[in-house]
């Protein structure tokens, strides 16, 4: 092996997966901005959680509002926050890089730029899915803590149950990683949490003019909507995607974005 193929290997090597991952693990645990979109993304999903269910009166319901009570979905009415929160994170982790211009010496350093990408979702990921189970289970929990007899609890051992509390926690992952799709592609902080907004809350509003069977076919397609009416809902929902089949939609969504960003960053300058 001659000293030029050693060298080569080496570098490669040096700035394999693991390196990279373990650098922007480093990168997203330093800077404040990680700290504080998880902490609005805890006080969004178990604050909202117990406001809700707390001022559930089972008493003065009636007959139609007790029959679609259901306390696991109104446990994560906070999920709305919480998912703007960890999508903003997804889109910090690459759009603080290039505003400040530590992107350029991260594309020196490794040159394989969707490798980068990759790297920076499995951190966002990661991060973002411990999060996100850990605060359903306890919003989940702080939910029925303060609900008041005699409305009805859930528990994790009823059908469903446990598959909305999981599904709550990685509904926000899987809009961390389209937040950081979104920002490889647009490159500037404002514009793509811009896009991200419009993607959750402002599309579901057009629809809402265009009549009942639009929103019924098209709606059920919106991430907002898979997550209210497939992934947290016990109960079943019309016009809805069934939970498996949101769940993987989300995940289309997801990897969509990130292919488009790792496509962007490879055929554009830092």
């Amino acid at each position: 092996m001659t000293a030029v193929t050693l060298t080569r290997k080496q570098h490669t090597d040096h700035y394999g997966f693991r390196a990279l991952a373990a650098s922007e693990w480093l990168k997203l645990r330093s800077v404040r901005s990680t700290w504080w979109t998880l902490l609005v993304f805890a006080a969004g999903m178990i604050g909202i959680a117990i406001l809700v269910l707390s001022h559930q009166h089972w008493a003065s319901m009636n007959a139609a509002d007790r029959a679609s009570f259901d306390p696991t979905n109104d446990s994560y009415a906070g999920l709305a926050l919480g998912q703007l929160a960890v999508g903003v994170l997804g889109v910090l982790a690459i759009t603080s890089e290039f505003s400040s211009g530590l992107i350029r010496a991260t594309f020196a350093a490794a040159p394989r730029r969707p490798l980068v990408l990759a790297a920076k979702a499995a951190v966002v990921g990661a991060v973002a899915l411990v999060a996100g189970e850990i605060l359903a289970f306890a919003a989940f929990a702080a939910g029925e803590a303060v609900l008041s007899a005699p409305a009805p609890h859930a528990a994790l051992a009823q059908p469903g149950v446990l598959r909305a509390v999981l599904m709550a926690g990685a509904y926000p992952a899987l809009i961390g990683l389209i937040g950081l799709g979104l920002g490889a592609v647009i490159r500037h902080t404002a514009g793509a949490i811009s896009a991200l907004v419009g993607m959750l809350f402002v599309l579901p509003l057009i629809l809402v003019p265009l009549g009942t069977s639009i929103q019924n076919s098209v709606g059920q397609f919106m991430p907002m909507i898979i997550a209210e009416n497939s992934l947290t809902a016990v109960k079943s929902v019309p016009h809805s995607l069934s939970p498996g089949l949101g769940f993987a939609v989300l995940c289309l969504y997801a990897a969509a974005a990130l292919a488009i960003g790792g496509w962007a960053l490879a055929r554009r300058d830092a």
